[in-house]
Order: C-alpha cells, then structure tokens, then sequence
C-alpha cells in the first residue's frame, strides 16, 4: 500500500471520532450498503465523517488493504474497524452499536 494512502488513513481515523469510508457522500450515496449505513448513523444522530473512496482509486484499493477488508463501506470508531454494512446493521438491530458508541463516548439516540 501506497505509504501516503497509509498515512491519510491514519490521519482521518485518528483525527475524526466516527469515520465511514463509503462510495458516494452521506448527503448522495451511491451504493445501497453505504447509503443503509448512512442512515443508521443519521437515525442515532450520530456525527460522522463521510469519505468517498470513488474519487481516489488509491484510497479505494488502501482502505481495503488497510482493514484486510474487502468490501466497502467500513466503519470506524475511535480508531478502531468496526466492519461493513451487514455487521453495522446487526449491531443496530440488537442495541450493540448504540452501546458501543457510548463505551467510547460517543452521543447517539437509542433506536426506538
């Protein structure tokens, strides 16, 4: 992996507390996985930063070298990898998210 795509990755987690590398924006996804993602955040009121790895082949090809992970979208939190779309959405679903998210401090609504 490309040491300045290692190093913005870093950066971006590192500097932001809950990061969604996705294809598309919060405001315009454009995948289904991304956008289900979105919106659990959005519905928890959750703050997060949104990067589109479609704009950047090498950011694209990074992140899933990074994670060892090879689909996107991939949530972090804090700095740590919390997984794609299906594992954000199970943890939604069972309260697990919710509860992790104020482990670490994080605000968020309880789903209702």
């Amino acid at each position: 992996m490309d040491k300045t795509v290692e190093e913005r990755i870093r950066r971006d987690i590192t500097e932001n507390d809950v990061v969604l590398y996705m294809k598309g924006t919060p405001v315009f996804p454009q995948c289904g996985f991304s956008a289900a993602v979105v919106q659990v955040l959005s519905h928890l009121g959750v703050k997060f930063k949104g990067i589109d790895i479609l704009v950047d082949p090498a950011l694209r090809q990074g992140i899933k070298e990074f994670t060892n992970w090879p689909t996107i979208p991939q949530l972090y939190v804090k700095g740590e990898f919390l997984g794609g779309c299906d594992i954000v959405r199970d943890m939604y679903e069972s309260g697990e998210l919710v509860q992790l998210l104020a482990e670490k401090g994080i605000a968020a609504q309880a789903a209702a």
